[in-house]
């Protein structure tokens, strides 16, 4: 059993891991109970955006690309971690820090340009401040690479 309080204890993000789960894991004490890290989810990933991460586990590193909600993470999968994937496969979504360029009046758009659902638009004015609609955003990280200041994070929307 993974104790996830313990495995956090000196991280400086304590939500590393669960941040970086892949799409219908909703039980994260299940996954770390049942995954068996034996890494099928890894290499179906049509993407090849879930990598191994902390401790064995899988996890999906967006500075790769997209999740394009395909399934076959799901799929591939023997063990029961996964909910079905006709259900909405998380509850994540972007969020734009202060680091973003629009914020010191420099022209951005490549959060936007990228977003496959429409989900960015830019307030008009001096300088186009992104933001997001959390309606349309589905998670999916296409806005995360193309960032040049790392600004854009895809996190657990509360």
């Amino acid at each position: 059993m993974v104790d996830i309080q313990k495995r956090n204890l000196f991280r400086r993000k304590s939500d590393l891991i669960i941040n970086n789960l892949m799409p219908w894991i909703d039980d994260q004490q299940q996954f770390f109970d049942s995954c068996t890290q034996c890494e099928s989810c890894v290499t179906s990933c049509p993407e090849n955006i879930i990598l191994k991460g902390d401790g064995g586990f899988p996890v999906i590193d967006f500075s790769l690309g997209e999740c394009t909600f395909c399934g076959k993470c799901a799929e591939s999968c023997q063990e029961d971690i996964f909910t079905p994937i006709t259900e909405q496969a998380w509850h994540k979504k972007a969020v734009i820090s202060d680091a973003c360029l629009a914020l010191e009046n420099v022209y951005c758009r490549s959060c936007g340009e990228s977003c496959p659902e429409e989900a960015l638009h830019f307030q008009i004015g001096i300088n186009a401040v992104p933001e997001i609609d959390l309606e349309k955003c589905n998670g999916c990280g296409a806005c995360f690479s193309p960032c040049p200041t790392s600004a854009i994070n895809i996190e657990q929307s509360k």
